[in-house]
């Protein structure tokens, strides 16, 4: 049996929450077949174990005779990961809140910049999933994402040091890394276990 169907989780080279099914190595993807059981059981408005049992065989069946391409996203689910990027950017959006209310009650002026940030991983869900997390945190926004060089360009509102630039980037390198151990894979999350590269002497820039 274990020869005849076999799981992702035991099984790297399948795609996440699939299973390889039959001598031909036809890729069933779990979640889809969940889906196509739901829709139907809806469709007969009666939640039996007749009808779901119908609905998972119909669901395989449609699969089978109808096989998807094999595409592998590249998304790993860690929980303890995504527990800690969700307590970190708890943390973080408070503490930055709080910092941008202080500004903006201080009434003293403040300087803004446009930092360049180049991150560790070039895959493009791991570039767009940091991205997001950086826009979630109050003081810095993302203007420009520049795929070329794997390369995130931020808008930061307190940028009268040279120390406070620097403590941008590595909190972006911070949230890199556990977006990363959130939902990345083994060798993306030996890459950010890596130093962050070099920052190019004008990476910050006043905004106008």
């Amino acid at each position: 049996m274990s020869r005849f169907v076999r799981f992702s989780f035991r099984d790297s080279g399948l795609p996440p929450f699939s299973c390889e099914f039959g001598r031909r190595g036809r890729v069933l993807d779990l979640p889809l077949i969940a889906w196509l059981t739901v829709i139907w059981v809806m469709l007969w408005s009666t939640l039996t174990w007749a009808n779901a049992v119908t609905g998972v065989l119909v669901a395989i069946a449609v699969c089978l005779a109808f096989p998807l391409p094999r595409v592998d996203l590249g998304l790993r689910l860690h929980p303890w990961g995504i527990l800690c990027l969700a307590g970190y950017l708890l943390y973080d959006m408070y503490t930055s809140a709080v910092k941008v209310t202080r500004q903006i009650f201080s009434g003293l002026p403040h300087h803004a910049a446009v930092i360049g940030v180049p991150l560790r991983c070039r895959s493009d869900l791991m570039l767009a999933a940091t991205a997001v997390a950086v826009s979630n945190v109050p003081g810095g926004s993302i203007i420009e994402v520049r795929r070329a060089t794997a390369t995130l360009f931020l808008h930061v509102l307190d940028a009268d040091r040279p120390e406070e630039l620097e403590a941008a980037r590595r909190s972006v390198w911070r949230l890199e890394e556990l977006t990363v151990r959130a939902f990345g894979t083994r060798d993306e999350i030996a890459r950010v276990a890596e130093p962050p590269p070099p920052t190019q002497p004008a990476a910050g820039r006043p905004a106008p």
